[in-house]
C-alpha cells in the first residue's frame, strides 16, 4: 500500500539531537532543558526522527514509561479494527487511505509514541459532519485485543455544521492513536472521548485540533477505566474568532495512572479558550497528571484565555501532579489566567451533612458528585450525562469497598 512520506519540522533536519526544541548543552547532555516556547517543540510523523525515550524528557518524565514501552517504539498492528457506529443524518464514517490529502491537516505528532501510531496505521477512520441540521454520531470500540495496536481517526466538521461526536472506548486494549479534529469556518463541534477500558488496558492518545474562523470546538476527556491512560489534546486556534473549550473529568483508583497534557495555541486575533479539568483520586497508588500549556502568540491580539485544574484527594497513598503554564507574546489581550489546586476531602463538609441526618456514605457521594458534575453537565446530552454520573458513582463505591476489605 502506498503511504504518505513522513514529514518533519525544520528542527528535525537541521538540528541533530534536538528533543522537543531543547538541545543538550547546559543540561550536561541529558536532554532536560525545557522548551522556551511551546510552539517550538519538535514534530514529525516519523518515529525514527525522535530520540529514544528514557523517561527524563519533559513530556515523559511524569509517565510510567516502562509500562508504555511497547507502544512508544515497538511494532504495532495498524490494520482496521471493528467498531460500532450509531449515526444521524449529516454524519458519515468510513475508512480512508492514510495518503488521503485530508490526513495531517489538523496537526503533527509531538512525541515518539504518536509518531509510531501515525506511521503504523494502515487506514484512517474518517468521520465527516455536514448539513444544515444538528447531527450526532457515537463510535464504540469494545473488541480490541491486548496486542499493541495503532489507530488514527479524522473528524471533520464542515463549514457551519453543528454536531456531536462521542468516541466510546470499552473492553481490553493496548492502543496508541492519533485523533485529528478539523473544525471549518462557522462550525460548532462537540467531541467527547470516553475511556471506560478494562482494568488492565493501556491507552495513549494524541488529539490534534484545528479550529477555523468563527468556529467553536467543545472537547471532553472522560477517563475512568484502564491501567494507564494518557490523552493529550491540543487545540490550534488558527483563524480569527476561533473558540475552544477543553474539559476533562477523571477518577483514578488504586494503582491507576491517568494523565492529560493539554495545549492551547492562540494563533489568530480575537480568539477565546477555556480549559477546565477536574479529577478525584482514591486508593493506594492512584496517580493523576495534568499539564496545561497555553500560548498566546504575537499574531493573536484580543485573546481571551483561562485554564484551571482541580483535584480532590479521597484517601491516603495517592498523588496528583498539576502544572499550568501560560506564555504571552503580546500585550494586546482581553485576559489570560490560570489556576491549579489539589486538596483533601473536606471533613467539615462531611460533618455538616452528617449533622443533618445524612449518612457518611451518602455525604461522601454528594460531595464527590458535586465536585465532578460541574464539568459533566457542560456536555449537553442528558442521557450521556446520566450514564457518566452513574459510572462515577460506581467508581466511588468500588473504591470504598476496596478500602473496607483492606482495613478488614
Amino acid at each position: 500500500m502506498s503511504a504518505a512520506a513522513p514529514t518533519t519540522t525544520p528542527e528535525s533536519t537541521t538540528t541533530p539531537g534536538v528533543q522537543h526544541g531543547a538541545g543538550a548543552h547546559s543540561d550536561g547532555g541529558w536532554g532536560l532543558v525545557p522548551v522556551q516556547t511551546r510552539s517550538e517543540r519538535f514534530t514529525s510523523t516519523d518515529p525514527a526522527a525522535f530520540p529514544d525515550v528514557t523517561g527524563r524528557e519533559v513530556d515523559w518524565k511524569l509517565s510510567p514509561v516502562a509500562r508504555l514501552r511497547a507502544l512508544i517504539d515497538g511494532d504495532l498492528d495498524g490494520s482496521p479494527y471493528a467498531y460500532l457506529a450509531r449515526e444521524t443524518p449529516g454524519a458519515t464514517v468510513e475508512w480512508i487511505d492514510r495518503a488521503d490529502p485530508r490526513v495531517g491537516t489538523a496537526g503533527t505528532p509531538e512525541d515518539k509514541a504518536a509518531a509510531n501510531a501515525w506511521s503504523s496505521a494502515e487506514k484512517v477512520l474518517s468521520v465527516t459532519l455536514d448539513g444544515d441540521e444538528p447531527s450526532a454520531i457515537t463510535i464504540g470500540r469494545s473488541s480490541l485485543d491486548r496486542e499493541p495496536r495503532a489507530g488514527h481517526t479524522l473528524i471533520h466538521a464542515k463549514a457551519n455544521s453543528q454536531a456531536m461526536v462521542v468516541l466510546r472506548n470499552t473492553g481490553a486494549a493496548h492502543l496508541v492513536e492519533n485523533v485529528e479534529i478539523v473544525v471549518d469556518e462557522g462550525a460548532h463541534l462537540t467531541v467527547v472521548t470516553l475511556q471506560e477500558w478494562d482494568d488492565d488496558a493501556v491507552h495513549l492518545a494524541s488529539h490534534h485540533a484545528r479550529i477555523g474562523r468563527d468556529a467553536q470546538l467543545k472537547h471532553f476527556v472522560v477517563s475512568l477505566g484502564g491501567s494507564v491512560v494518557r490523552v493529550n489534546p491540543s487545540a490550534h486556534l488558527a483563524e480569527q474568532g476561533a473558540d475552544a473549550e477543553l474539559y476533562g473529568v477523571y477518577f483514578a483508583d488504586a494503582g491507576q495512572h491517568l494523565e492529560q497534557q493539554v495545549y492551547v495555541h492562540h494563533d489568530a486575533p480575537k480568539t477565546r479558550s477555556r480549559v477546565n479539568y477536574k479529577g478525584a483520586l482514591q486508593g493506594a497508588g492512584a496517580r493523576t497528571v495534568w499539564i496545561g500549556d497555553v500560548l498566546i502568540a504575537r499574531t493573536a491580539p484580543g485573546t481571551d484565555s483561562y485554564e484551571q485544574n482541580r483535584n480532590l484527594v479521597l484517601s491516603e497513598g495517592t498523588r496528583a501532579d498539576s502544572i499550568p503554564n501560560l506564555e504571552i507574546e503580546t500585550g494586546d489581550i482581553e485576559g489570560a489566567g490560570h489556576a491549579s489546586a489539589t486538596g483533601r476531602f473536606d471533613d467539615e463538609h462531611l460533618f455538616y451533612l452528617q449533622s443533618r441526618g445524612i449518612s457518611e456514605h451518602e455525604a461522601r457521594r454528594l460531595v464527590v458528585l458535586g465536585f465532578l458534575v460541574e464539568v459533566i453537565q457542560k456536555i449537553g446530552d442528558a442521557d450521556l450525562q446520566t450514564r457518566l454520573v452513574d459510572a462515577i458513582e460506581a467508581e466511588l463505591a468500588a473504591g470504598e469497598a476496596t478500602s473496607i476489605e483492606t482495613v478488614a
